[in-house]
């Protein structure tokens, strides 16, 4: 019973993150992009710290003791931020959306193939080749839209 709830939790983190990226591409194109990756991060940063303050428990290992590699992926979120708010005012939000979400696909297929960064394998089996398949003719599609769009926007008398 837990996994259905596991999985609504995850649907709606991808929804507030689509959000959260057309929100910050807004406001990365007024105020510029490295800025507003900025007030994520603060903002972020406090909210995190107060959740844990008052409500992370105990754990055996701490940020200093862990193996040094797990700490990189904080850089991810940077670079993701970064490009997001950069991509979302020139792609749209749902052009931007479908491309991370088709590179986390890409990656964590890989990621769970191989068994990288110490997970666990899950080898590549038809139902996972179709996702791939299927995201990518997603991105396609969403890039021959955006293209017509253009089109149309520049051929239009002004």
């Amino acid at each position: 019973m837990l996994l259905p709830f596991i999985f609504l939790i995850l649907l709606a983190g991808g929804a507030v993150l689509a959000a959260q990226s057309s929100i910050n591409g807004r406001l990365g194109a007024k105020t510029g992009v490295i800025e507003s990756a900025w007030l994520t991060f603060i903002m972020g940063a406090v909210l995190t710290f107060l959740l844990m303050f008052f409500f992370e428990p105990a754990h055996d290992a701490t940020l200093f003791s862990v193996p040094k590699w797990q700490l990189t992926g904080a850089l991810f979120g940077v670079v993701y931020m970064l490009a997001i708010v950069f991509a979302v005012p020139r792609v749209g939000t749902a052009a931007a959306t479908v491309a991370v979400i088709s590179g986390q696909l890409l990656m964590s297929l890989l990621i769970d193939h191989f068994g990288w960064l110490d997970n666990a394998v899950r080898p590549l089996d038809g139902s996972r080749y179709l996702a791939m398949a299927l995201l990518i003719g997603a991105i396609g599609l969403i890039y021959l839209s955006h293209q017509q769009r253009h089109r149309r926007m520049v051929n239009q008398p002004g």
